[in-house]
């Protein structure tokens, strides 16, 4: 039996990091590859903790569980697929292993009000787009709802979500844990990473 109080903390690293021209994952952020700093930041949560990356030998450092894709393809949503696939927990959080801001505080709002409702989705809104990789997903819900998507060739990682009860916080909410919105300031190029370690030094985040 699955614990309700139990969370695994999915890190997606499957990226291919085409603009970067080298792996975002270890790529350095204020002397530590960013996949460590993720993890760091995930860590105050007291939860498990997991990657999916293409090559979980490179990850062998972190001591952490590293899985390859369940269904090689399918991008973004393939991700999905597999932390809901290998998570032994009835809830999965899924981050972007590009996003250095990731809030902890704010995954442990989207937790709290998963486990208190009926929601099956906690998903953020920034800049009116959905945020499925700073999200809070039931497990037992969802999982179908991404298979039959990919059975009817969706390739949106968001495409499913009229199909479960999703909750989309508004800024309002967000801003109560986040005011800066940096949680979902994402990395792509080598300036965007000279950009946000500037950020991080000065407001030290």
């Amino acid at each position: 039996m699955k614990n309700n109080r139990k969370l695994t903390l999915v890190i997606q690293a499957g990226g291919e990091s085409r603009r970067m021209k080298e792996d975002k994952a270890f790529k350095e952020f204020l002397g530590e590859s960013l996949v460590q700093r993720l993890v760091k930041r995930l860590q105050p949560l007291g939860q498990e903790i997991a990657i999916i990356a293409r090559d979980p030998s490179a990850y062998a450092f972190l001591n952490l569980p590293v899985y390859t894709d369940v269904r090689p393809g399918w991008g973004a949503l393939g991700g999905v697929l597999t932390a809901m696939s290998v998570a032994e927990t009835p809830f999965v959080a899924l981050v972007a292993c590009d996003m250095p801001f990731v809030d902890p505080e704010l995954l442990l709002y989207q937790w709290n009000l998963i486990r208190e409702s009926n929601f099956d989705v906690v998903i953020p809104v920034h800049k009116e787009k959905l945020q499925p990789f700073h999200a809070l997903y039931r497990v037992d819900a969802c999982l179908p709802a991404v298979l039959d998507a990919m059975e009817k060739g969706e390739q949106r990682v968001v495409s499913w979500l009229d199909h479960v009860l999703t909750y989309r916080i508004p800024t309002a909410e967000i801003e109560a844990y986040d005011p800066s919105h940096l949680a979902f300031l994402n990395l792509n190029t080598p300036d965007d990473f000279k950009l946000a370690e500037e950020i991080a030094r000065n407001y030290h985040a």
